[in-house]
């Protein structure tokens, strides 16, 4: 929301006193400013004549006489119901909570109707409509137009709004700032912030309902965008106070790089190579001097967390005299001891010291890490949030890698951040972000995207089941278990509260282990089981002692299991789409053919039965999360705090993707080409500027 010049209070408004002002609170309405950007959810068109005998054509819009009116019900729960006609059909206006219309709606009265009607009890009927009386000599004419439809609350009504939000109009838009450019407002024959205000809730006409439309969502979007490059143009203005080693092509490897690359059992994947490239050119150009800001994006085991202890090495071998540090931060303990016990196994033999860092170590232990890494004993750390706890310190962080960052807040990266001279930074996503959300959340960083998996990887068959034919699910797995594989059944709750129709882990894993797979060891994890408890777990179940594993979604981040080739999902239609194809990510490590079978309810709607066949017809994770942006939202799918500057009111960045991505354009072009443009149109996009924090958040 712009218009922060209109902070007069709501009660300066002829009609809103002390009593109305926490129902407006309620729907997010602190002021002048946020009333008028209280945008309808709907425009009625008042203006074409629908007769009652049409109601099943569309909303009601005809003038009518009351012929008569009756209460039905008794005592304290008797209703108004009042019968009108025009000149096509009579019906009855149902008058649930208003009894005061008794007043109004006399008998022989003429009056203007809307409303939406519908057939009942032998009669058409309405119990949510309008009614205005008509003023003699008034023409049927009179009076037409577009209205707005706005979302309420108790104790407001379309009527209210629209009688506050006019005089709003009437006293403070007139003078409003344009918040856009005029060359752009020309250029694309954009209405004024006056114009578009005004016509946003009482448009004209639908021609001018669309030109406001359009003007205000490019208007939110271009500033999305102006936050966007101002972070991206302040990170590269920043420049890096450690002078770093420039290797030029085509020797795009660090001694330490190659020597890791020569000691892998396997070639890098071209997609790896590739990204690589692209973080050595980042961190390695003297010439731009500026701190890596990277999104490193790619299917479940396309191999990012290599690319990550390859950028490490970079961090630490080439930065000073004294050696620089990295830090790598994972969403949760077992994924971060997983990486702490791969970087020890990788790089512990090329001469680096690893140290693994969480919530949980202990006092003793603790202190003699953080003394460590305090004094640059310690080159690579691999921990959980505790990286950025007030008591940890670093002697040179020239590296922060964020492990599936969708996890974590930006305040969270920024924290980490902030305990090194601008560091550079790379944060990796197993959930492939959708154009959409590369264009705003991710738009200032460079993004390097590997799309091909290791040699030899087979897709996994993803199958689709009804809950009542679950047995076959069970029959397969039982021979596949047979054969020594291992498997996955994963619940959408832990325990059963009030859900009673939902499987929860902790009683099916009680059934798998005595009803199911009696003769196959199982055993349960999930998110309350304290911290040793699910490492030994998961440690049981990499080692093959357990062979089923009943969990919660904890597992969609975790270890390699390469044996583990099913994956059993109950209730798939409670999971996002992107959950399970993190999910179904967790098996398929191996050489092995693996399995996933997304089990329904019976009772699942035809919508839902779609929603689930994206994961049958679709393995790239992009198609997939393009799919779930569409159904769940950006915040969702990304992590985002509705919290900020600026939040989106009437732009939708899915919906307006194209306009979206001009806005951007258009913004990167004025920031880095010509800002007098920005500040010598108008004050607000100044103090934009000069308030939005380089890491703060935008509200989707």
């Amino acid at each position: 929301m712009l218009l922060r010049a209109i902070n007069a209070p709501l009660t300066a408004i002829r009609g809103i006193g002390p009593a109305l002002v926490p129902k407006f609170a309620r729907l997010g309405i602190q002021n002048i400013a946020g009333l008028l950007c209280h945008y309808p959810r709907d425009w009625e068109d008042r203006s074409k004549t629908v007769p009652i005998a049409d109601f099943r054509r569309g909303q009601v819009c005809t003038e009518v006489t009351v012929v008569a009116r009756d209460w039905i019900g008794y005592g304290r729960m008797k209703t108004l119901k009042v019968f009108v006609e025009d000149e096509s059909a009579r019906a009855a206006l149902v008058c649930f909570n208003r009894p005061w219309l008794e007043k109004q709606l006399v008998q022989g009265g003429r009056f203007r109707l809307w409303g939406r009607f519908y057939y009942k009890y032998g009669e058409i009927q309405s119990s949510a409509f309008e009614i205005e009386p008509l003023t003699e000599g008034q023409s049927s004419g009179d009076g037409n137009r577009v209205l707005p439809v706005y979302s309420l609350t108790a104790g407001l009504t379309n009527a209210m709004l629209r009688r506050f939000v006019s005089r709003a109009l009437d006293q403070f838009a007139v003078g409003l700032e344009n918040e856009l450019p005029g060359s752009i407002i020309a250029r694309d024959n954009l209405l004024s912030k006056a114009a578009a205000i005004k016509a946003i809730h009482f448009p004209a006409s639908d021609a001018e309902l669309e030109l406001a439309k359009k003007t205000l969502i490019y208007e939110e979007l271009f500033y999305l965008e102006i936050m966007v490059g101002k972070r991206a143009l302040e990170r590269k203005g920043v420049q890096t106070s450690v002078p770093t080693t420039h290797y030029p092509l085509p020797t795009i490897h660090s001694p330490l790089q190659q020597r890791l690359i020569e000691r892998l059992p396997f070639s890098l994947t071209k997609g790896q190579q590739e990204a690589i490239a692209e973080i050595n050119g980042d961190m390695g150009d003297t010439r731009n001097g500026y701190a890596m800001a990277r999104l490193l994006q790619g299917d479940v085991g396309s191999g990012k967390t290599l690319v990550a202890f390859l950028t490490m090495l970079r961090a630490v071998g080439a930065s000073s005299p004294d050696g620089g540090q990295a830090a790598l931060m994972a969403p949760t303990e077992l994924l971060a001891r997983q990486h702490a016990e791969n970087a020890a196994r990788l790089l512990e033999p090329l001469g680096m010291r690893i140290a693994f860092l969480t919530g949980n170590i202990k006092a003793a232990g603790r202190k003699d890490l953080l003394r460590h890494l305090a004094s640059g004993e310690i080159d690579i750390v691999v921990g959980t949030h505790a990286l950025f706890s007030r008591d940890v310190e670093y002697k040179n962080l020239r590296l922060v890698v964020v492990d599936e960052q969708h996890r974590f807040g930006v305040t969270q990266r920024s924290l980490i951040m902030a305990k090194g001279d601008a560091p550079h930074l790379l944060m990796m996503s197993a959930t492939p972000i959708p154009r959409t959300l590369a264009l705003t959340v991710f738009g200032d960083m460079d993004v390097s995207v590997i799309r091909d998996m290791p040699p030899g990887r087979k897709p996994v068959k993803t199958h689709l089941a009804r809950e009542s034919g679950e047995r076959r699910v069970y029959d397969f797995v039982r021979g596949k278990l047979e054969s020594g594989s291992q498997a996955y059944f994963v619940y959408p709750l832990i325990e059963n509260g009030d859900e009673m129709d939902l499987k929860d882990a902790v009683s099916m894993a009680e059934r798998l282990a005595n009803e199911v797979f009696p003769q196959f060891s199982v055993a349960l994890i999930h998110s309350k089981l304290d911290e040793e408890e699910k490492r030994r777990t998961m440690d049981r179940f990499r080692k093959g002692e357990i062979t089923v594993l009943a969990a919660t979604s904890v597992v969609e981040v975790g270890v390699d299991v390469p044996n583990a080739n099913c994956m059993v999902i109950e209730h798939a239609e409670r999971f996002g789409l992107s959950a399970l194809h993190q999910l179904r990510g967790r098996v398929g490590r191996g050489q092995e053919q693996a399995f996933c079978f997304l089990v329904y309810s019976d009772e699942l709607t035809e919508d839902g039965k779609a929603r689930l066949r994206v994961m049958l017809e679709n393995t790239d994770g992009f198609v997939i999360a393009e799919e779930d942006l569409k159904l769940r939202g950006p915040g969702q799918i990304a992590g985002i705090e509705q919290s900020g500057y600026l939040s989106l009111g009437i732009a939708d960045p899915i919906r307006d993707v194209e306009t979206l991505a001009k806005a951007r354009t258009d913004a990167f072009f004025i920031l880095e080409n010509d800002r007098s443009l920005l500040l010598a149109d108008n004050r607000i996009i100044a103090r934009v500027l000069e308030e939005a924090a380089p890491f703060g958040e935008v509200a989707l």
